[in-house]
């Protein structure tokens, strides 16, 4: 061996490492450079199950997220006897031409306060037609008892002749048939035109 070796292999090895009379233990050098036996397991890798965990924590976010999403007519309290107004509660972005219109359970009449106006109602089912002739609506909110649905739609020759940009409120009064209009109740919401 060379001087360089020499001294290189003195380094490597400690005092521990050595026998009482000075000499390199040669035992306990291939003993430190032979691998350990395995024992079957091996430890996770930190990092890798971190990384693990906050992925499976943002897939059940994500999952709990759709499940716990309200869209649509979920969000909003009206009274059972209204199955669905158009346009929705609180709509920033209704077109100037479109109507308003309210479904309401089969058995009800209404009549819709737009602005503090109080449309005047024609109901469809006492027009009377000819077979084949077309019926021409009067400029008023109409209410078809047989759908029970009541709509306005502003015209020309109508109390309201357009929609003015901006927050309009509505209110439908609605009552049993077989009851009448002194037993009636009332819902409010309003839509912004754009």
């Amino acid at each position: 061996m060379t001087d360089l070796e020499d001294v290189a292999n003195e380094h490597l090895t400690t005092s521990t490492d050595r026998e009482p009379d000075g000499e390199p233990n040669t035992q306990q050098d291939a003993a430190a450079l032979t691998p350990a036996p395995a024992t079957g397991r091996k430890r996770p890798d930190r990092g890798l199950l971190i990384a693990s965990l906050v992925i499976a924590c943002g897939v059940a976010l994500i999952v709990w997220g759709f499940f716990a999403a309200i869209t649509g007519d979920e969000g909003v309290e009206r009274p059972e006897q209204i199955e669905s107004i158009s346009p929705v509660e609180n709509a920033v972005q209704v077109l100037q031409q479109e109507g308003v219109a309210v479904d309401l359970q089969f058995g009800y009449e209404a009549v819709l306060i737009i602005d503090g106006i109080e449309l005047e109602t024609t109901n469809i089912g006492g027009l009377e037609a000819e077979p084949g002739q077309q019926l021409e609506f009067p400029s008023t909110a109409i209410f078809d008892p047989g759908n029970s649905i009541i709509s306005f739609t502003p015209d020309a020759d109508a109390a309201i002749t357009d929609w003015s940009e901006g927050r309009h409120e509505a209110r439908i009064v609605y009552w049993k048939i077989e009851e009448g209009r002194a037993n009636a109740r009332s819902y409010n919401w309003s839509f912004e035109v754009v």
